[in-house]
């Protein structure tokens, strides 16, 4: 099992995470108390920069046999 094919998933998966959270905190004006509008663009770039890296991960790795 490749290990960092795998952890290059879960920063794919975790910056989809961030980045539809942060748009949807947006555009709602913030979900409540946790998250302003203007503070949602935090998990929005934190989203961006795991969504990138992970699939530069999956990419930049070779299969091993």
């Amino acid at each position: 099992m490749n290990m960092k094919r795998t952890f290059g998933a879960i920063l794919t998966i975790l910056g989809i995470v961030g980045i539809i959270w942060g748009a949807y905190a947006f555009i709602m004006g913030g979900d409540g108390a946790a998250v302003g509008k203007y503070t949602a663009a935090v998990p929005f770039i934190v989203g961006l920069i795991f969504f990138f890296a992970g699939i530069n991960l999956v990419k930049t790795t070779k299969d091993q046999t």
